[in-house]
């Protein structure tokens, strides 16, 4: 039977060119492992270990943040007061809706449901969106008009304490480098819902979006310990 080469459809293994089934119904396993019980194990074990990594980074953002809360802790609640709690709420519930969603997608790959895999891989990289805007609009682009950014950017005229800089560089740079695991978790939904049109996914093949959703899951949760470190100091 004649084969092609899966690298032009963005995976590993083969599948029948002569084969009208779906394409995760005629997908095989790369000719390195031994079944698809063997890659859905590989890819697993190696999507947990990149998140390993992802928990050491945001581990180090809070233990710095822990240090710099105790030397200097009335400038972070000085800081933490400019902060509007209710855009930081509406935000952990879009993240949290947002969890359900792609473990309902999850769910839906697992099924072979097409129709409402791709609906909540879609529903998920709105919320994503949402959660990118309201960040933008309501909290950065206020916070940098008035000045108050890290270190010698820092020009706010009405600080109430010489070290709230350093509760903005923390502000700053832990949303920050969360807002870009948000936008990196965009474009895999994106590249997800490409590969769902063409289904790429079922019952037999859902691990790339199980993989994605665990990723999300781990950016949804460095949110909720964001949320109260930052917001709710005072």
């Amino acid at each position: 039977m004649a084969t092609i080469d899966l690298g032009k459809h963005g995976a590993h293994g083969q599948v029948a060119a002569n084969d009208d089934r779906p394409y995760h119904e005629r997908y095989h396993a790369a000719h390195h492992f031994v079944d698809r019980e063997h890659e859905f194990d590989a890819v697993k074990m190696g999507v947990w270990l990149f998140l390993a990594t992802e928990v050491l980074l945001f581990s180090g953002m809070f233990v710095a943040y822990a240090i710099f809360r105790m030397m200097h802790p009335e400038a972070f609640i000085n800081g933490s007061g400019y902060l509007d709690v209710s855009w930081g709420l509406l935000n952990t519930v879009v993240l949290l809706l947002s969890s359900y969603t792609v473990a309902a997608a999850v769910r839906h790959a697992q099924t072979g449901n097409q129709k409402w895999l791709r609906i909540n891989i879609v529903l998920t990289f709105l919320a994503g969106l949402a959660f990118l805007l309201i960040k933008l609009i309501f909290e950065y682009y206020p916070k940098f008009v008035q000045g108050k950014l890290p270190g010698k950017f820092f020009s706010y005229p009405y600080a109430e304490n010489p070290y709230e800089p350093l509760f903005w560089g923390v502000y700053w740079g832990a949303t920050g480098i969360h807002a870009s695991h948000v936008i990196v978790g965009m474009g895999l939904f994106a590249w997800l819902y490409v590969r769902a049109r063409k289904l790429h996914f079922g019952p037999g093949h859902y691990n790339a979006v199980e993989g994605v959703g665990l990723y999300w899951h781990i950016v949804d949760i460095v949110w909720i310990f964001l949320f109260p470190l930052l917001y709710l100091i005072h």
